[in-house]
């Protein structure tokens, strides 16, 4: 498998993570979004939205993050990565609809303002991510994975780097204790590896 993929992109990196994590083999492409790679043609065949990161399974094109971890997980077969008991697979799809939603209009676009300079209002999108951040903290004190799954999901990748990184932003993480402990939960998993870090917002 090939990525096409950025070290400062949280979406490229939660393909990443996921793959690195699931045991997969795959070559990471890097794509140099400030020479403007990612719109070039050969990039838009890919995807012509223009955006990493990109999956090719050996001719199998998969574009968007979050579509890259359920195909992944689907060619792994049956695993806990994504449930197939219809309780179970709701709830993981109830935190990827989280991940393309909440976390990328707040925690994600806060990040963006402090390490891409992208002209959000800094306010709202730190506002976002706290209330997010919030709901999330209050189910992780109760629940191990963010799924309420026995082990963990995509679900809880699709989330990891963009709360992890969320102090870039400016959003303060340390009102959410819960958060704090499944990050290093995830952390701990063999074979994890780390979003790049920036000196931005509250990192810098």
């Amino acid at each position: 498998m090939k990525l096409y993929y950025h070290p400062l992109s949280g979406h490229a990196h939660r393909a990443h993570l996921f793959l690195s994590l699931a045991g997969v083999p795959h070559e990471l492409i890097h794509v140099d979004l400030a020479a403007g790679a990612h719109k070039r043609d050969e990039f838009l065949a890919l995807n012509a939205f223009g955006e990493i990161p990109v999956l090719d399974d050996d001719g199998v094109v998969i574009a968007d993050s979050l579509a890259i971890l359920v195909y992944v997980a689907r060619k792994l077969g049956p695993s806990h990565w994504l449930p197939t008991d219809p309780r179970e697979e709701a709830e993981v799809q109830r935190w990827l609809s989280v991940a393309a939603g909440k976390i990328a209009y707040g925690a994600c676009a806060a990040r963006l303002v402090t390490v891409f300079d992208v002209p959000f209002d800094p306010d709202e999108v730190i506002a976002r991510a706290h209330a997010t951040f919030a709901v999330i903290d209050q189910t992780l004190a109760q629940k191990r994975w963010i799924a309420g799954t026995r082990e963990v999901s995509i679900a809880d990748i699709a989330l990891y780097s963009y709360v992890d990184r969320a102090p870039e932003g400016n959003v303060d993480r340390s009102a959410y204790p819960a958060i704090t402990d499944w990050l290093h939960r995830i952390e701990a998993l063999p074979n994890f590896v780390a979003f790049t870090r920036t000196r931005a917002g509250l990192e810098a």
